[in-house]
């Protein structure tokens, strides 16, 4: 034998024959007969016991565990946080009087692990509920949600409560400002099942956003058995009413609002006149430029023209009347209070995405407001008007004529948003309430303007939740209307034409009052809805902390 063959490892076969008390672990044990076959080694299994080593045999009787059993170790006495309570998760039983968006948002508000069950009747068919149409369902009246203005938190408690009145309890919704989401898990061990749409088209019209929250309603309502065909139907009718009020129509209540705005201002008979027939000219050429598929940016750009361009006529011909009233009353006609009071509402309800795009919406419309306005502005003063950005506008020594201008201001606004002729007259009288106090706290007072049109936005918001939990519809119709008369038009012209005039600190800081007193009416309308909820009863005292939020950490 050579060197190198000394050196090679010898088997385990040659092993054993040195010593027979080593054994391969390829080895069969001993009392195992296993057939041999040729001069094929013994070999086993790397599963087979050991010997010596004694296993306890199972019983045969045991039955197999579920994966939803707790485990063995688990002690109901000493549970740990992470498990469910030894008492169990409470059912939030509500009273049927309590409006379907305040269930919802119950629901919503709690942690994904503790959100209790809610007791509801499930309406679907034998076979079960069709979770493929549910969902479609679901997303098309989220779509007319978000896309009439609603803001994100609302819309979200609405595709809640249309997948649960169909069975569909363990539902996440999720709502942007483009896009809509909802997913629904059947079971911990089945696949999701996901489904969403782009929202690419918007527009106002509150009638139909009223028609929706009631099919929300009915669906939400044990006492109603609604079927999907029958819900799809309705659906599909609310898509196809015509809006209520005509192209034209609306153009006149542009005009009107205009005119009303510019005697709110101290505007008088001809100033009355003029800023109708200024956001008229500028209402008919947004029309065209939609007609011609320009983007809104643009429409307000050229929407914003007309009113300045009157203003600035009546002051080259020397006509003795206060030329900044007209302008102020054809801006209230364009400034995005609808989109202002969504974008802060969504912000402060924790929707920081939705809240982002849509003050960047916001944005872009002042950014056009500002363009149209400027261009008008600068060449007027080139050719010599003389327009004065220090001219106070407005007083305290015609109260009852600012109170009918401010509701006529709401009325006209009301009729631009296309809303029902039965919430006409309440969200008038709401915007009378506004004006009175905001010219209460500020006129008399001596109350900063920011304050007090914080107080009354915190009004409106208060009113117009109250009457929407009565009617048990969207606080919208009764809201951003009567808000119009708060709207800081007059700030933002008079900043605007500071900038004209070369003058851009002082325009720059008017600019900046005019956000502040957006800001204020925004948060004041979102603090009075959020105060008439802390009154609402929901049910007994353990189940209000559903409402709790986030503290930030």
């Amino acid at each position: 034998m050579t060197d190198a063959e000394d050196r090679k490892p010898q088997s385990d076969e040659a092993r054993a024959t040195f010593d027979p008390e080593i054994t391969s672990e390829f080895a069969v044990p001993q009392g195992l007969a296993v057939p041999r076959g040729g001069t094929e080694p013994e070999t086993t299994s790397d599963f087979a016991v050991p010997q010596g080593l004694d296993v306890p045999q199972v019983s045969a009787v045991e039955a197999e565990g579920s994966a939803f059993s707790p485990p063995r170790t688990y002690s109901a006495r000493q549970a740990p946080p992470a498990f469910t309570p030894p008492s169990g998760v409470p059912v939030i039983s509500l009273t049927k009087d309590v409006p379907w968006q305040d269930r919802m948002r119950t629901m919503l508000r709690m942690p994904v692990a503790e959100r209790p069950v809610l007791e509801q009747a499930h309406r679907h068919d034998e076979s079960g509920p069709a979770v493929p149409r549910v969902l479609d369902l679901t997303l098309r009246i989220g779509e007319l949600l978000l896309a009439g203005g609603e803001g994100a938190e609302d819309v979200e408690a609405a595709m809640f409560a249309v997948c649960r009145s169909y069975g569909l309890d363990r539902c996440e919704p999720n709502v942007t400002f483009t896009l809509l989401a909802i997913s629904y898990q059947p079971s911990l061990v089945d696949d999701p099942v996901t489904a969403s749409r782009t929202v690419r088209r918007r527009g106002t019209d509150y009638t139909r956003l009223a028609a929706v929250y009631q099919l929300v309603d009915d669906l939400s309502d044990p006492e109603t058995q609604i079927s999907l065909e029958e819900a799809y139907r309705r659906l599909a009718e609310i898509r196809r009413n015509r809006h209520p009020y005509s192209t034209w129509t609306l153009t006149a209540a542009s005009g009107l609002l205009a005119g009303a705005a510019s005697v709110l201002v101290g505007g008088g008979l001809v100033v009355f006149v003029a800023a109708v027939l200024g956001a008229s000219l500028g209402d008919r050429l947004a029309w065209l430029c939609a007609g011609r598929g320009l983007p809104e940016f643009y429409q307000f750009i050229v929407a914003a023209m007309p009113p300045a361009a009157v203003g600035v006529a009546l002051t080259l011909t020397g006509v003795h009347v206060n030329a900044s009233a007209v302008v102020t009353g054809g801006l209230f006609a364009l400034l995005p209070g609808r989109a202002l009071v969504a974008g802060v509402q969504d912000g402060l309800t924790g929707y920081y995405i939705t809240a982002a795009a849509r003050l960047l919406e916001v944005m872009y419309f002042y950014v056009g407001i500002v363009i149209g306005v400027l261009v008008v502005l600068y060449f007027g003063v080139k050719l010599g008007a003389e327009l004065h950005p220090d001219t106070a506008l407005g007083g305290s020594s015609r109260p009852l004529w600012q109170i009918g201008a401010a509701m006529l201001l709401a009325l006209t606004f009301a009729v631009l948003l296309q809303q029902e002729r039965s919430t006409v007259l309440l969200v008038t009288l709401n915007g009378g309430v506004a004006w009175s106090v905001f010219g209460a706290m500020h006129s008399v007072g001596e109350i900063s303007p920011v304050a007090s049109t914080a107080a009354a936005a915190g009004l409106v918001g208060l009113f117009g939740q109250l009457l929407s939990r009565y009617r048990f519809a969207s606080a919208l119709p009764y809201t951003t209307a009567a808000i119009g008369p708060l709207l800081p038009g007059s700030a933002t012209y008079f900043g605007l034409l500071s900038i004209a005039q070369n003058q851009v600190d002082a325009g720059l800081v008017s600019l900046t009052k005019a956000v502040a007193l957006a800001m204020a009416i925004a948060i004041g309308v979102n603090l009075g809805s959020e105060i008439s909820r802390m009154f609402l009863r929901i049910g007994s005292a353990d189940k209000r902390r559903a409402a709790k939020r986030t503290r930030g950490f």
